[in-house]
């Protein structure tokens, strides 16, 4: 009886077949696969397992990045003309001024109202929580009065700059100089540069505008056509970058903060909630679609933690969700560069954080110029790894906060980065499903 019930080598064979076509077939399948033995590799490589010297594993994990790396370069290297391109083309396809300014309009209010509500959860849960009080082997001093507040800033922080008016920071949205805008990787110039041409491409005659919209057309295919090649590397980057990441931060550093950490992560988990409850709502989203969707799309989000180099597969995630080419092309390069709610919410937990290190109490009036502050600084804040913490800085400085508190932030910004980046890509792609009917007034949006 038992032999029969055994599986012969021929059957075998099969099943292992078919589970590699699988794997193959599915880009999500083989980020999850990268994903989980990179976390299995950073481990063994890890100080703490002690298997390998430290400066060889950092040596090591170069190496395993360099496929992450190439990945982020070769998305890098077409990402503003690919912006570019998709926005004035969004723009042109979009049909009307009246639905153009409705879509803008939309747009814009779905931006600010989940964004405050982002701050609003990380305000409610870091006061709820607490994560900052009562961390064992960590203390900070208030400032005293006349000193500044930046003076503890641990070394390998950058100091925030000081503020501009607020005229001038209005008049600086406007690119004075676009090739020096390009040059710079400024994206939010890029973004206004591109809005201001595509609806002055609406505004002219059609004949006129036809040699450069199939120019614009060009660029984005061409460009579209070089991120297909790099998504050939997305497992092994998604791999390497992982397996670097556990290796220099190992358990300890979760282990020590993670309040912090927990608090961040429930904040984020509520916020993906509030998101697929309003796909659901609205667009008739089921988040088992969007899950089955936009897997592998999130996934690639999380191993770059940049918002801006997934941005393209955001765009084909938008498509298979039913949004038509001229409201995914301007959306979500509209959203990658200004929809952070993410980052506000890890902001918002992060302010009370180092509030609560210092033993600082905020009046309600404080915490609202807080959420205000972060609503206004995420918006427009570049989708790259890392930046938010020049805006926490800024935020917290501003408030009188001490900043020491940010060696302990810093230890796991990464993996935080790379969680948030996942909202702020779902928050796109919520924007573009509820935006989709704008571009197919005929369409059915039933999911």
């Amino acid at each position: 009886m038992e032999s029969e019930v055994q599986e012969s080598p021929m059957q075998i064979a099969q099943q292992r077949f078919k589970l590699r076509v699988w794997i193959t077939s599915r880009l999500w399948a083989q980020v999850m696969a990268g994903m989980i033995l990179g976390f299995g590799l950073g481990l063994l490589l890890s100080e703490a397992t002690g298997v390998v010297p430290p400066d060889l594993a950092e040596v090591i994990g170069l190496w395993l990045a360099l496929p992450g790396k190439i990945f982020l370069a070769l998305i890098a290297m077409v990402l503003i003309p690919l912006v570019f391109s998709s926005i004035v083309g969004g723009l042109s396809g979009a049909g009307s001024g009246e639905q153009l300014r409705s879509v803008g309009l939309r747009l814009a209010a779905f931006i600010l109202v989940t964004t405050t509500t982002a701050a609003g959860i990380g305000v409610a849960l870091a006061q709820w929580l607490k994560p900052g009080t009562g961390l064992a082997g960590f203390s900070v001093q208030p400032p005293q009065s006349g000193t500044q507040p930046q003076d503890g800033l641990p070394t390998d922080v950058p100091a925030p700059e000081e503020k501009a008016a607020l005229p001038d920071l209005i008049a600086d949205i406007l690119p004075s100089n676009p090739t020096a805008s390009i040059v710079q990787g400024d994206m939010l110039a890029v973004v206004v540069l591109a809005l201001l041409v595509g609806i002055s491409v609406t505004q002219i005659q059609s004949s006129r505008a036809a040699t450069f919209l199939a120019l614009m057309d060009a660029l984005l295919s061409i460009s579209m056509n070089i991120v297909k090649w790099a998504m050939f590397l997305a497992p092994y980057a998604v791999f390497g970058l992982m397996a670097q990441l556990v290796m220099r931060m190992g358990f300890e550093t979760m282990l020590g903060i993670s309040g912090y950490v927990g608090t961040v992560l429930l904040g984020l988990g509520a916020l993906l909630c509030f998101y697929l409850t309003i796909a659901m709502a609205f667009a008739r989203v089921t988040p088992l679609r969007f899950a089955k969707a936009a897997g592998s799309n999130l996934l690639l989000a999380f191993s770059t933690s940049s918002s801006s180099a997934v941005m393209p597969v955001t765009i084909q995630t938008a498509r298979q969700l039913g949004v038509p080419d001229s409201i995914a092309n301007l959306v979500v390069p509209l959203g990658a560069t200004m929809n952070m709610a993410g980052t506000a919410l890890y902001q918002a937990v992060a302010i009370l954080f180092l509030a609560q290190l210092a033993g600082l109490e905020l009046t309600a009036v404080q915490i609202s110029v807080v959420v205000g502050t972060l609503v206004a600084s995420s918006i427009g804040a570049p989708g790259t790894p890392g930046v938010s913490i020049a805006i926490l800085i800024s935020v917290a400085t501003s408030m009188g906060i001490p900043v020491e508190g940010m060696v302990i932030i810093l230890g796991v910004d990464r993996l935080l980065d790379m969680c948030r980046t996942v909202i702020n890509v779902t928050g796109d792609l919520v924007a573009a499903v509820l935006f989709r009917a704008a571009g197919q007034p005929e369409a059915v949006t039933s999911a």
